[in-house]
């Protein structure tokens, strides 16, 4: 069973972040530079107060068509934080995500942000965890196992 920490040490634990001080065009720019679809808004002591997305940037712009790059961050990002552990199985984040609406999902270990994981993330660890059962399953019916 696959589990978050499989996701990490396939992807890397990076997070990318901003201050909640940072403003909607430093976002965007720290998006398409390292080709994330969100960034986790960290307080002064670097734990997670928020996450802000492509979704809450283009719903703010339905609200503010002017001055949407000098917005600050705070104002618009999801302020509902749920960390999850790397012991969580993809059965589980997937429950959290669809439970409370949620792409994306910050990763704590001991306390500190240990990583981000997303719902592609997810998709592709369950399809390659599939992938596995299938294999294994067409050995023992030829029966090579």
């Amino acid at each position: 069973m696959f589990t978050v920490a499989d996701i990490l040490r396939e992807k890397g634990d990076q997070v990318w972040t901003v201050g909640r001080s940072a403003v909607v065009g430093d976002a965007v720019e720290l998006m398409a530079d390292k080709n994330v679809g969100a960034v986790v808004v960290v307080g002064d002591d670097g734990k997670p107060v928020g996450i802000i997305s492509e979704r809450d940037i283009a719903r703010a712009l339905l609200k503010r068509s002017s001055g949407i790059r000098e917005t600050p961050v705070a104002d618009i990002m999801t302020k509902l934080v749920k960390s999850i552990r790397e012991t969580l199985s993809m059965q589980e984040v997937m429950a959290v995500m669809t439970h409370n609406r949620f792409r994306h999902l910050p990763v704590s270990r001991d306390g500190q942000l240990a990583g981000l994981v997303s719902i592609g993330d997810v998709v592709k660890a369950e399809i390659q965890e599939r992938g596995v059962v299938i294999d294994q399953l067409e050995h023992y019916i030829a029966g090579s196992l």
